[in-house]
């Protein structure tokens, strides 16, 4: 297309942008503004359809009216006889001939969208047409909305499939904006995708560029399609002679119906836009070459729960799920996991994913727990090329902090074994208008220097490379021993009445056992054997069991650093559950972290059991020297500390600064009140 032609088709698309637009005045009053793409986008979808079919209709009508009963599949001939379309009509009206009868207008519209193919009518039944339709018809506006969109031409002569294409995004993206409440669930900023597309095809400038090369993306929430049309216009610009396919599933019916329907006007096969549960109803078969998305943030997943369990338990890694579930209320690493599943395989060419998420999938759930478990699979795998750390509120229906990851399977070879992030939460500038939570915008330089530092791939104030064990550690268990001294107390004697464990013994056996040991108030030992030769005696004749045998003499054990430790049967010391801790060990520079424990429950590493052992020579025993760690219950664990590897310290400001701003505070203060006081007198 040349400057010229460029100049021409924008025009065209504001003109009619805005001629599509005033629809909207006719419906203010009768319906909300959140409302007016309900209405208005579907009309758009139903005259671009009655545009292109209308050259073939009477073909269609003449090979509908011959073969009608006569052939069970008609719906191939049809297609061949709208010239290939993916789409037809067989009813004989149009929006056209609907004005010339005002009086039934609703039945016959209703009869026209009966009548189109089941993939369009798929689309206009997600679009909840035939309900507008009506609504439209009480409030007496269907004639005059019917009117208007009669006027306007948009034939493939007038308004090509590209134009078209980009005529429908921008009422989308003005509908969406309109509706502030629901935008972001559905509509990403269009400069946020133009980074993360910028970032998933980063490698790849040499392979795009190759004549007639033909790749397949995939967005797994792709909503409005904002992300799917956003990457075709990328490599447009990179290669005109290449094609992107592409390929989504939305769970909302109406924003699958714009999705849908603006891979029909572009003239692409709409097929490839499924709707349903990414989770529960897998629609898309893959692999892609790319795969992208933006899923809801923190969204619970326990309507899809069972569905979910039962893949994770039954096929493993062999299914989607396999390497662990991430909490009910966030299905974050679910949809990552989805994706990841998708991939090509590295002898297939491999595959690059760039996901939006918010901070919760860096650092969410301890050691051995099912976020930190997904985490760790990925980085064992090497398949975390980087996070990138957003500017808060960019997107419209939330204000926190959001983060690029980019995963892939086929990473270049200086990235290998290395993940990068990158810090660019400062880079943006200020809206001059909110829409909703969005404040900040990422502006064409801000998008460039963030390409740029994320393909320099350097150490920098905004860049950190680190080895894949950075983002690893042993979660250890540091066990002290039991040291108990018994004694007998009203103190302790209070206690064992108190105990409910001894609560179903007769009053007086209760009363008549705690009686006699009463009678060695003050006898206090170190060594049970020795007290035993009291108690035990006294036990035995008031016919305890021995769980309420333990009962009483646990009461009687009271905790004493200054008493000697509590061996077991085996001579080893018994841990004292009140002085346990755990700690997090780094994971040795230079090892992988895979693992697995032996017989005995210890890791298997010795490189990870020589690095517990020194921590605890250097950092437990100069404190607590009776310490040791319990190797059965070490876990690894992962996680993203991004913003910890940012840091940069301010120093306190000094006492002699703060006094002299305390000072400063003061004097306006009175000047403040004797202004007052002036004005009072």
């Amino acid at each position: 297309m040349t400057v010229h032609q460029q100049v021409e088709a924008g025009t065209t698309i504001k003109n009619h942008s805005a001629f599509i637009w005033s629809v909207a005045d006719l419906l203010r009053g009768d319906f909300k503004q959140s409302e007016y793409g309900r209405v208005v986008l579907p009309f758009v979808v139903l005259r671009r359809l009655d545009c292109v079919l209308e050259p073939t209709k009477a073909k269609v009508l003449a090979v509908a009216d011959k073969l009608a009963g006569k052939v069970d599949n008609i719906d191939p001939l049809l297609r061949q006889a709208a010239g290939d379309e993916q789409f037809y009509n067989t009813s004989p009206l149009t929006i056209t001939r609907l004005l010339d009868d005002p009086t039934n207008l609703a039945d016959n519209l209703h009869t026209y969208l009966r009548a189109f193919s089941p993939g369009a009518a798929d689309v206009l039944e997600k679009f909840d047409l035939h309900t507008q339709v009506d609504r439209l018809d009480r409030a007496g506006l269907l004639y005059l909305v019917v009117s208007k969109f009669a006027e306007i031409d948009l034939h493939p002569e007038t308004v090509s499939n590209l134009e078209m294409g980009y005529l429908y995004e921008e009422l989308v993206r003005r509908f969406s904006e309109l509706s502030n409440e629901t935008a972001g669930e559905h509509f990403t900023p269009r400069e946020v995708i133009r980074l993360m597309v910028n970032l998933l095809f980063i490698e790849d400038d040499d392979l795009l560029t190759k004549p007639g090369i033909v790749k397949t993306l995939a967005d797994v929430a792709c909503g409005t399609g904002g992300m799917l049309s956003v990457a075709q216009e990328t490599l447009r610009h990179l290669n005109p002679q290449a094609r992107l396919e592409v390929y989504g599933q939305e769970l909302n019916a109406e924003t699958y119906a714009i999705c849908r329907s603006d891979m029909m006007l572009k003239g692409q096969d709409a097929s490839h836009i499924v709707h349903g549960n990414s989770f529960s109803e897998d629609g898309l078969d893959g692999p892609y070459d790319y795969l992208i998305a933006n899923p809801p943030f923190g969204v619970e997943w326990k309507k899809v729960e069972q569905a979910v369990r039962d893949e994770h338990e039954s096929k493993g890694f062999a299914g989607r799920f396999g390497a662990g579930l991430p909490r009910i209320n966030d299905g974050s690493f679910l949809f990552l996991q989805h994706m990841i599943s998708k991939m090509k395989t590295p002898e297939q060419g491999g595959s690059r994913v760039a996901i939006v998420f918010n901070g919760s999938p860096l650092f969410t759930g301890a050691a051995g727990s099912g976020e930190s478990e997904i985490r760790r699979w990925i980085i064992e795998n090497d398949w975390l090329e980087a996070v990138v750390a957003l500017p808060d509120q960019l997107f419209y229906n939330t204000g926190i902090s959001t983060y690029f990851w980019i995963v892939t399977n086929r990473k270049a070879p200086e990235r290998r074994g290395m993940i990068q992030l990158v810090d660019a939460r400062d880079r943006f500038q200020k809206m001059r208008k909110s829409l909703g939570e969005k404040r900040k915008q990422l502006a064409d330089d801000h998008i460039t220097e963030i390409t740029k530092l994320y393909g320099d791939f350097t150490d920098s104030d905004r860049v950190k490379i680190l080895p894949n064990e950075s983002f690893g550690f042993l979660r250890v268990t540091v066990e002290r021993p039991l040291r108990l001294r018994w004694e007998i107390t009203d103190g302790t004697l209070a206690a064992i009445r108190a105990d409910k464990k001894l609560a179903k013994l007769q009053p007086d056996v209760l009363d008549t056992f705690i009686e006699r040991l009463s009678e060695n108030v003050g006898l206090t030992e170190t060594d049970r054997k020795i007290i035993a030769n009291t108690v035990d005696p006294i036990l035995k004749t008031a016919g305890l069991a021995t769980a309420q045998a333990k009962a009483v003499w646990a009461n009687l054990a009271i905790q004493d650093p200054d008493a000697p430790a509590i061996n077991n049967r085996k001579g080893d010391p018994e841990p004292d559950p009140d002085l346990r801790d755990q700690e997090n060990v780094a994971v040795p520079t230079g090892t992988i972290t895979r693992y697995e424990a032996d017989a005995t429950g210890r890791l298997a590493s010795a490189e990870y059991v020589e690095t517990v052992e020194n921590h605890l020579i250097t950092e437990v025993h100069p404190y607590v020297p009776d310490a040791w760690i319990d190797h059965t219950k070490t876990k690894i664990g992962h996680e993203i500390p991004l913003t910890r590897h940012f840091y940069k310290h301010a120093p306190s400001r000094t006492l002699v600064e703060i006094d002299a701003e305390i000072t400063t505070l003061e004097t306006e203060i009175q000047a403040l009140l004797r202004e007052v006081t002036d004005d009072v007198e």
